[in-house]
């Protein structure tokens, strides 16, 4: 009996170091450069639109993604939060740039318990995030599609928004 209780649990630890090291590893899939295109939509001339080749690197630094996005008329380094969702993985603002977008503080809405000690069992990060961070119709930016290693990030500029979409 005592054989079969160490068994089990050694064989329970197994299977949450690998579920673990599975998200560890699709994380670590969204390092790297992304060749793309940055496609420029003039709010001023409207229907207008212009691509250049662009590029993301893309790095993971703590609980932040640091992306590095330049081509054409774009040269722009910043942080964001990431949630992993089914195949995806999703970005989000961080500190002030949320505030601005959101009009409240990140973390202001979360329930007391941890980062996902209020979650349920079948939310992803993702999920969790927007129920606990967000009203309904709050706009995000971009994903990462991990079946088809692509990046896409919209940027929302005085002078138009510009896209980019890139493939690993």
């Amino acid at each position: 009996m005592k054989s079969k209780t160490i068994v089990a649990v050694l064989v329970s630890l197994v299977i949450f170091v690998a579920c673990d090291k599975n998200d560890d590893e699709q994380l670590n899939e969204i390092t790297g450069k992304y060749t793309g295109t940055l496609s420029l939509k003039s709010v001023v001339k409207s229907g207008s639109s212009s691509d250049d080749h662009a590029y993301a690197d893309v790095m993971i630094i703590g609980e932040q993604i640091q992306i590095h996005c330049y081509g054409g008329e774009l040269d722009t380094t910043f942080m964001l939060d990431y949630y992993q969702h089914s195949d995806s993985v999703f970005v989000c603002h961080t500190g002030e740039e949320f505030e601005q977008i959101y009009g409240h503080m990140l973390g202001e809405n979360h329930i007391p318990g941890g980062m996902m000690g209020d979650s349920h069992s079948e939310e992803t990060e993702w999920m969790h995030h927007l129920s606990d961070e967000h009203e309904e119709g709050d706009e995000h930016f971009g994903n990462f599609d991990m079946r088809h290693n692509t990046f896409n990030y919209l940027f929302k500029m005085s002078d138009g928004d510009y896209q980019f979409m890139g493939t690993k």
